[in-house]
């Protein structure tokens, strides 16, 4: 199935680890043009190479609104434009009182400000996309109140409300929902070594009887971020083994 990516300007962060590893791997692999960046500069420089391709990068931390927007605007014009933005950076769940501002920082405004600022570009391309990163727990009760789950939700909201206002320009807004997902050097593989109980406790929670990979999530946003996807907007997509227990209609 061609899913229309060859030749498609793409912007994604976080692009070293995890998910957003995996999704970058995969554009390049439907020959999408990429804008990555992530705060190790070296992996960073090691997946480029891998990867091959038109590849175009930024070692960047996000720590000032100004900056990070200007790093977009670069990387989008060295790319000649930008047809999908996937906003993958985030707090990662962690737990405290200053996690509220990191979480709001990285997870929101680093959603609403790379959509603001790459949005001319979005506009001018016939396939714009845009592909904003939430996860099960905006929805489901887990574990202690944190940042992350509130902020996760907001972006679900965020994300439909502006597939609404976006869709008369021709841009789509779709959002993704991790479940448990486990890789070498993530979170979960640490609770796994750390907090056995735990992590045995949630994969007995998860119908499918296990953790999802990085590649599984990162299929289901490479074909929504697609013109294959051309008439999906305003959606959030669960990718959680069956873990949630909520009805959606």
């Amino acid at each position: 199935m061609d899913l229309g990516l060859s030749g498609l300007k793409v912007i994604l962060g976080g692009a070293t680890r995890g998910i957003s590893r995996e999704t970058a791997k995969l554009l390049a692999a439907e020959g999408a043009e990429l804008g990555l960046f992530s705060r190790n500069g070296d992996a960073l420089e090691d997946l480029k190479e891998e990867l091959g391709g038109k590849v175009v990068t930024r070692e960047f931390v996000l720590e000032d609104r100004d900056g990070y927007k200007e790093m977009l605007s670069g990387l989008a014009e060295e790319l000649g434009g930008c047809d999908i933005f996937i906003h993958s950076i985030s707090s990662s769940g962690a737990q405290g009182s200053m996690d509220w501002d990191e979480s709001y920082r990285l997870d929101m405004l680093g959603a609403v400000d790379g959509c603001e600022t790459l949005e001319p570009y979005l506009e001018k391309s016939k396939a714009g996309s845009v592909i904003l990163m939430s996860s099960t727990a905006a929805f489901e009760t887990f574990l202690v109140p944190q940042a992350f789950n509130a902020i996760k939700a907001a972006v679900i909201t965020y994300g439909k409300q502006l597939s609404q206002a976006w869709a008369s320009k021709g841009i789509r807004v779709n959002m993704v929902s991790p479940g448990p997902i486990t890789y070498p050097g993530g979170n979960w593989e640490g609770a796994k070594a750390l907090m056995p109980d735990l992590y045995n406790g949630i994969v007995a929670q998860i119908p499918m009887g296990r953790m999802g990979s990085p590649e599984e999530v990162a299929k289901v946003v490479a074909f929504l971020a697609s013109p294959a996807a051309g008439y999906v907007t305003g959606t959030n997509v669960v990718v959680d083994g069956g873990f949630t227990k909520r009805v959606q209609f």
